[in-house]
């Protein structure tokens, strides 16, 4: 065991970092503070997580909130990029990670630590997403992972282990899925969904109502946009983390934002997760229909690359890089065109865009129109299409001889 003096967790009041603080002060014998991010996760997971982790030994507990900061630093940005990844996860999980990291350097800085811990699996992506933001910001600080170096490998064994040393915990042997809450989504994984020829059943979901049990009648929501920034839901005006509470709970009512996938994590396995992002599927949707509005068809394609190239810079933690930085300065670029209204109707876990306006609209009626018109001379494209298409017909005669 490294000699370090003081150690700060990410702590969530959950089983395993329950274990990892009587754990550290037992393997490192040294001084453990707990941090704990309220990232939107909700009032029940934080609720009395300062006295949990006293109780479980560590000398102080630091909650920080982080709501606002995580929307507008990390989602609206990410939003602008059109990242999704794979084609479907909305990256609400990794989204969080840098935020959360870059508070817990904050925090060890402050009161003095000489190492950081996390209590990610060695399974996963969130090892990765941790520590090379401690890589980044803080390359000086040990970094502890307990789950790569003790010999505990099951719930039973954290349950027996917090058992032997008096150490209440509100968790159980029987607890099935694994899940983690933020403002943006939650996910869900294991227990029937590790076989992907199970069908979720309903317990898995917990933000969004069934979609079959959803209203009979449509609900409209307008969203307003000023350089990529969304600012009102509905006329009203909001800050970015009230936005998007707003849309949670209209799209939720709906069954909006439910997907079930199996995704490649970046340690090399598939895993297959359900996730419940009703709010920023409303969002994505509104800001992608008005970005079809103001941007060409160059421009479009190429903020689309970034887009694909940005949600694997996410997913797999690597928001500190200079690849990040300017893969959001391009989005910001296009984004200063984004500016206006899109109205987005729910029904029955759908959400589709039905009315658009921006005063940089490149949409014009007299030239799209199938009618008559006095600007679009139709004659013109033939000399265009034989030009575009050249190349094809020297390559046709060639072959021909």
């Amino acid at each position: 065991m490294q000699n370090v003096k003081k150690i700060v967790l990410a702590y969530s009041g959950g089983l395993d970092t329950s274990a990892i603080i009587p754990w550290l002060k037992e393997n490192y014998h040294c001084e453990v503070v707990a941090f704990a991010a309220d990232v939107g996760q909700g009032d029940e997971e934080l609720e009395g997580l300062h006295e949990k982790a006293i109780a479980s030994g560590a000398s102080e507990c630091h909650i920080v909130d982080l709501k606002e900061e995580f929307v507008r630093e990390y989602i609206y940005p990410t939003i602008k990029t059109g990242a999704v990844y794979e084609g479907e996860y909305l990256l609400g999980t990794s989204m969080a990670r840098p935020v959360i990291a870059k508070a817990q350097v904050e925090i060890a800085l402050k009161v003095g630590a000489d190492a950081l811990c996390h209590g990610c699996t060695g399974k996963g992506n969130d090892q990765v997403r941790f520590e090379s933001t401690f890589a980044a910001l803080a390359p000086q600080l040990t970094v502890i992972a307990p789950w790569r170096e003790w010999d505990m490998v099951s719930r039973e064994d954290l349950l027996a282990y917090l058992a032997e040393r008096n150490i209440e915990t509100t968790a159980s042997a029987t607890k099935i899925y694994s899940r983690d809450a933020n403002a943006w989504h939650i996910s869900h994984e294991g227990g029937e969904l590790e076989d992907p020829w199970q069908e979720p059943t309903k317990q898995i979901w917990t933000m969004t109502v069934d979609p079959e049990d959803a209203p009979d009648a449509p609900e409209r929501v307008t969203l307003s946009f000023n350089e990529g920034e969304l600012t009102h839901v509905d006329g009203e005006a909001l800050s970015p983390y009230q936005a998007l509470v707003k849309l949670n709970t209209v799209a939720a009512a709906h069954g909006v934002g439910r997907i079930d996938i199996v995704e490649n994590r970046l340690v090399g396995m598939k895993s297959r997760g359900c996730y419940e992002t009703p709010g920023g599927t409303v969002m994505l949707k509104a800001y992608k229909a008005l970005e079809t509005m103001v941007l060409d068809k160059a421009a479009l394609k190429y903020r689309e690359q970034i887009g694909l190239e940005f949600s694997h810079v996410m997913y797999d933690g690597r928001w500190f890089t200079a690849l990040n930085d300017a893969l959001l300065a391009g989005a910001e670029s296009f984004a200063k065109k984004v500016t206006g209204d899109i109205v987005v109707k729910l029904y029955k876990g759908q959400a589709t865009v039905t009315q658009r306006r921006s005063p940089n609209s490149l949409y014009s009626e007299d030239f799209a129109t199938f009618g008559a018109d006095d600007v679009y001379d139709q004659k013109h494209a033939e000399g265009f299409i034989r030009l575009f298409s050249l190349s094809s017909r020297i390559a046709a005669l060639k072959n021909q001889g």
